[in-house]
């Protein structure tokens, strides 16, 4: 079936597979976003690459593009139209000093409070060898505390869009300038009432202040639908155990489910994409067992698993730095490195304290989310394992696969 397009722009479909890419039957991620019905959206991140190389193409030539294509990290091709551009002369002659383009945010069918967001990107020349260097306009965030993966006093645009910029400006320098020819220049990104918007997200809480963040590890914004969701993740497992898999793997997100593949050697059709779902997925395959599921996500949000939470969405649970504060007691820290740990402004915050002092925090977090999972199953046939991950996709955490019996005699099952 054709592929529904956000409003004002365009997309090749290039790199897509799947029902929606190829018409055919087919499992996985892919089949999974088909199967809901929503229309997907473009993150921050997509957008600001967009604006960004819009503005920097019209510092060079003089002349915007609209729309402008950009290439997203899984090869897709999306077009958007610019809202907004506006190009600052010096004087009567033809220097340009500035340029800046913005595009609207469509996060299709997903409840995304930076929907209808004008994302803008303003691009200013730097002496050479200046290389890229990011700022902070207006509505977007600037990081306060430790624990993100930005430093303290950086712009909060993530490092995937922060990459994905760099590759395109990259790209216009050597259009206009020749071979070896390199983008030095000042990239402000600013969101139109960014920071109100800001006070309706977790920014405020994480020590993000002033906006947004600018957001996305692939420039897709994946629909939300409870149902729609966890309908999409019972098709999966169906698909899977059709095509014969004993082995399957639930996975929070594009990274997570790379790293899975990459240490498992899965087929499309036995990945799921579980999302916030855990419940969800456990509670499917506990009536409709595989012999061995793999959960594989973000540190926080297995943490949240660990603790009991089946919906794992920000909205309906938190990190318990309370309740890795007592994981860590049980590996071994101090009840200084506890508070610490109770203390943290993120759960990687709580991470990397725990790993600085040589307490396994990672792995305790995922053999319990491995335990806490087995019980969910209630005695299905199934051998459970968990990889916990941090942003940039790094192992932080492991669990050997466990099925029932040897939950019942504390070994593991290999």
């Amino acid at each position: 079936m054709a592929e529904a397009q956000p409003q004002g722009t365009g997309h090749t479909g290039a790199g897509r597979t799947g029902p929606q890419g190829t018409g055919k039957a087919a499992g996985g991620r892919s089949a999974q976003l088909a199967h809901t019905g929503l229309r997907h959206g473009w993150t921050t991140g997509a957008c600001a690459t967009a604006a960004s190389t819009a503005a920097y193409t019209a510092l060079l030539s003089g002349e915007f593009p609209d729309p402008v294509t950009i290439t997203l990290p899984k090869g897709q091709t999306p077009s958007f139209a610019l809202a907004v551009e506006e190009l600052t002369r010096k004087g009567p002659g033809p220097g340009r000093t500035a340029a800046m383009a913005g595009v609207v945010k469509d996060a299709g069918d997903d409840p995304d409070v930076t929907h209808g967001a004008l994302v803008r990107a303003t691009v200013r020349a730097l002496p050479p060898g200046s290389g890229v260097v990011f700022k902070a306009g207006p509505g977007v965030g600037t990081v306060t505390r430790p624990g993100l993966p930005l430093d303290v006093g950086e712009p909060a645009v993530n490092p995937v869009p922060r990459q994905m910029m760099r590759e395109h400006l990259a790209e216009v320098a050597a259009r206009y300038g020749g071979p070896g020819a390199a983008a030095d220049v000042e990239v402000e990104i600013s969101v139109d009432h960014g920071e109100e918007i800001a006070r309706s997200t977790w920014n405020p809480r994480l020590g993000i202040l002033g906006g947004l963040s600018i957001l996305g590890t692939t420039g897709i914004v994946v629909p939300y639908s409870c149902s729609a969701w966890i309908d999409s993740i019972r098709r999966g497992v169906d698909v899977a155990r059709a095509a014969g898999r004993r082995h399957v793997a639930g996975c929070t997100g594009s990274t997570s489910e790379k790293v899975a593949v990459a240490l498992h050697h899965l087929p499309e059709d036995a990945l799921l994409d579980m999302g916030d779902f855990a419940g969800a997925v456990l509670k499917y395959i506990r009536r409709h067992p595989v012999e061995r599921l793999t959960i594989c996500g973000g540190f926080a949000k297995l943490s949240k698993l660990a603790a009991g939470h089946l919906d794992l969405h920000s909205a309906r649970s938190q990190v318990d730095k309370g309740f890795l504060a007592e994981l860590a007691r049980r590996g071994g820290a101090d009840e200084a490195l506890a508070q610490a740990v109770a203390e943290a402004n993120t759960g990687l915050a709580a991470l990397q304290l725990c790993a600085a002092a040589g307490v396994p925090l990672g792995d305790l977090v995922a053999a319990t989310a491995r335990d806490e999972s087995l019980a969910v199953l209630r005695g299905a046939p199934v051998a459970v394992d968990v990889i916990c991950i941090d942003r940039a996709g790094m192992v932080v955490g492991r669990a050997e696969p466990r099925g029932p019996a040897d939950a019942r005699q504390g070994g593991p099952v290999r």
